[in-house]
């Protein structure tokens, strides 16, 4: 018997809270692996925004969107920066997935730009640190941040609805990963009882291997 991968629990924690129909959150786009997963989780009457610094970042996604969804009419993407549709890109409509809206800005800003009508009611939020491996040379030299990943994370618990969640899939083995990942389990395991619970799953023979944690809001 094997343990699945934190990428893979992660997801399935995500699904558990997330039924069809949900608002979810991913807030690391990165090559799109998560945002595709959380649009067929939730299906088209749902809605997925993705954040991600990086335009490289924001069209692999897109593309693995519209691979995805090549064979079916349903999905849109939407790309928009600063919460600004960007004028250059059209809404796409392809398969059976949820709306995605591609956010061209830091996971920080979630509680500036998920919509009002959406606060309070996200389900799931997926965070998956470190840097964007499949990204340009200079791209994989932009990581997640210490200072920006907290408020992001403060953000996010404002954004769930009761028994809503978060992952949170850390990297402590790259520069200035290990400070990240402590910071993020400190910050998890500070919160009040009353307010969320928290757990980390981690293979213990591995210290610098990529670990989850979760945070179900109360």
């Amino acid at each position: 018997m094997g343990f699945l991968s934190v990428l893979t629990m992660a997801q399935r924690w995500a699904a558990e809270q997330a039924p069809p129909g949900s608002v979810v959150i991913d807030a690391t786009a990165g090559g799109g692996v998560d945002t595709l997963f959380l649009a067929r989780t939730v299906g088209s009457a749902g809605h997925v925004y993705a954040f991600d610094v990086q335009k490289e970042a924001l069209d692999a996604t897109r593309q693995r969107l519209l691979d995805a969804s090549a064979a079916d009419k349903s999905t849109e993407t939407e790309q928009t920066e600063g919460g600004v549709r960007d004028p250059r890109g059209k809404p796409y409509r392809r398969a059976g997935l949820a709306p995605v809206q591609l956010l061209h800005a830091g996971h920080e800003r979630m509680g500036e730009l998920v919509a009002t009508e959406h606060k309070g009611k996200v389900r799931a939020v997926m965070f998956n640190l470190g840097y964007f491996p499949a990204a340009s040379e200079e791209g994989r030299k932009l990581i997640t941040l210490t200072e920006t990943t907290l408020a992001a994370l403060t953000a996010a618990l404002d954004l769930l609805s009761p028994g809503g969640i978060i992952t949170i899939v850390l990297y402590p083995g790259h520069e200035g990963g290990g400070e990240e990942a402590a910071a993020v389990a400190d910050w998890s395991a500070a919160l009040p009882a009353s307010a969320a619970q928290s757990v980390v799953y981690r293979f213990q023979q591995k210290p610098n291997a990529p670990y989850l944690v979760a945070i179900q809001k109360r």
